[in-house]
């Protein structure tokens, strides 16, 4: 039974040993050859300190490409033409799912051919060299991220190769990622993660872990993602590591995202031990954008205001190609500036927005049911409480694809545009905290003069990437449904 304990340094080498057999570059990592390379890097290449002593929002886009020349090429503009504080490492989809094999054979048709055959970094197969090439060659800090379930091997190759700060978490890159893993696996698997970072932090070397905080990024309720980055910190912290950045998707609600953003913060301090220092993320909207760029700059700049208002620590922005899948180097490096931009113009007035403490406060209580609910499923043990209570159904997440959750949570926004919980299945929560969701679900159905459907789910999903907030039928204006018929379908 996996439980919320340290591994111990015998566990520790015996993953390490039979981890590193996966794949050749293993072989090459040397944990004290890896100690003295980290200590040889300057100050502005330290990512944790260079994140922790910030007196603004940090920038960082995603990218990657399979070649180490145009990995370094492309982060280099994101750095120079997009003024990127911090920049990525996006692994590619073979090494998420510990495919060396497939991602060598990508990799060697990249170099012969010149083409992005990848769609993302293959670090195993550049192996400790390479990264370390890499972190010489580019002059910022750089964050490994992925979406790998088991990132034993990516860790052990991507640590020893100068990468100091690392993405996901057990539950964040199980629950939205895969469809059969087991909850229980992935916890041991990154136990294993954790406690590396945790080996690197105790010898000086700060390795920053940053659990994925938007999930599925479909109208993930905030609580919802709060209760899961407590939980990750939680389990991280156990391991020893000591630099925690938790994360938060955008929802699209100005002061619901705020709120939330502060929630995140204020809990992550309360339920985090005092040794570890938590700084927050902000993902710009991980949903559908629209086609077009000029419309998509403004979903930018909605993020790059809310940032500005919230202070979170870091801020991972997008393009304005991203309906077209990768963006081009030069409209990533647009994103970013256009987020810059807005914060820096936002940043400077002081603004104060109605319902923030009160939305906040509601954030609060449902996370404290959800942590709640954890511990009396473990009997104080997270790992235990985490797997029992997703299998109750007492914890959950809206549109995953994991067998490990039940799914039967579903969101829907009210009619200011804050998403609220419309199916709450077996979610442990207040009864008066589903009433006050219940109510503002029904203030909004009354002012589009239709029932409370799974319509509203479904037109809230594509809203944003039709131009809108919430996905109102077409011709409602001031409650008037013009069929007069309750409006349960939306007339495209």
């Amino acid at each position: 039974m996996i439980r919320d304990e340290r591994l111990t340094a015998d566990e520790l080498q015996r993953i390490d040993d039979h981890i590193r057999d996966d794949w050749p570059t293993g072989a090459a990592v040397d944990f004290e050859a890896a100690i003295a390379y980290h200590e040889s890097l300057p100050a502005h290449k330290q990512f944790a300190d260079v994140l922790e002593s910030a007196d603004r929002p940090l920038l960082q886009p995603r990218a990657g490409v399979p070649r180490l020349d145009d990995q370094v090429n492309l982060l280099t503009h994101l750095h120079d033409e997009g003024a990127a504080d911090l920049l990525p490492t996006t692994i590619d989809s073979y090494t998420r799912d510990n495919e060396y094999g497939k991602a060598q054979e990508g990799l060697e048709t990249a170099r012969e051919s010149g083409d992005a055959t990848l769609n993302g970094f293959p670090a195993v197969n550049h192996g400790v060299e390479g990264c370390r090439e890499l972190i010489d060659r580019v002059d910022a800090p750089i964050e490994v991220r992925h979406g790998t379930p088991d990132a034993r091997l990516l860790a052990a190759v991507t640590f020893a190769g100068g990468f100091q700060s690392f993405e996901g978490g057990p539950i964040s890159y199980n629950i939205p990622y895969t469809k059969e893993g087991s909850l229980a696996q992935t916890i041991e698997h990154w136990q294993y993660v954790d406690r590396l970072a945790g080996a690197y932090t105790e010898r000086g070397v700060t390795i920053n872990r940053e659990p994925f905080g938007p999930l599925t990024g479909t109208l993930v309720p905030p609580s919802i993602a709060i209760a899961i980055m407590l939980v990750e910190g939680k389990l991280a912290a156990t391991q020893g590591v000591r630099s925690l950045t938790l994360g938060y998707g955008q929802v699209g609600n100005v002061v619901q995202d705020v709120a939330a953003l502060r929630a995140l913060r204020k809990l992550g301090n309360e339920y985090l031990p005092d040794e570890v220092c938590v700084t927050t993320v902000f993902h710009e909207w991980m949903g559908g954008f629209p086609p077009d760029e000029a419309r998509a700059n403004g979903v930018i700049g909605l993020g790059g205001t809310t940032a500005a208002i919230a202070r979170p620590d870091k801020v991972i922005t997008k393009s304005p190609q991203e309906f077209q899948g990768v963006p081009t180097k030069e409209a990533n490096a647009a994103g970013l500036r256009t987020t810059r931009q807005l914060i820096d113009m936002v940043v400077e007035q002081d603004i104060v927005l109605d319902g923030v403490d009160e939305e906040q406060a509601l954030i609060e209580r449902e996370t404290r049911c959800l942590m709640d609910a954890i511990d009396a499923h473990g009997d104080g043990d997270v790992a235990q409480g985490t797997i029992e209570a997703f299998g109750s159904g007492a914890l959950d997440v809206p549109f995953a694809p994991s067998d490990a959750a039940e799914g039967a949570v579903l969101p829907a926004r009210d009619d200011d545009g804050r998403v609220r919980i419309f199916e709450w299945g077996e979610l442990a929560m207040d009864d008066d905290i589903k009433e006050i969701h219940g109510a503002r679900l029904a203030d909004r159905a009354e002012t589009e003069g239709r029932k409370q459907s799974f319509r509203m789910v479904a037109d809230d999903v594509d809203a944003i990437s039709d131009g809108k907030l919430i996905g109102r039928p077409t011709g409602t204006d001031a409650g008037t449904d013009p069929r007069g018929d309750g409006g349960e379908s939306r007339a495209d």
